[in-house]
């Protein structure tokens, strides 16, 4: 019994790990995907500052993603 305990607790110790390793890749990407998402609005920002034409397919991801914000909270 005290065998499988011990290996168990291996076991739990080691996914812990793994998780919070998978936690802190999985916030990287997420400051990384807001950098850019930033950088895209600014970028759309100032291209319609400019009276440049926006591609569609940019307007519709911009906005998309204010939507996605209000949904989560």
């Amino acid at each position: 019994m005290e065998k499988l305990n011990s290996k168990l607790y291996f076991e739990n110790f080691i996914i812990m790990q793994e998780n919070e390793r998978l936690r802190k890749a999985a916030e990287l990407l997420n400051q990384e995907n807001q950098a850019l998402l930033n950088e895209l609005k600014q970028r759309l920002a100032a291209a319609a500052a400019a009276g440049t034409p926006i591609p569609a397919d940019l307007e519709l991801a911009a906005s998309s993603s204010k939507t996605a914000k209000k949904s989560k909270k």
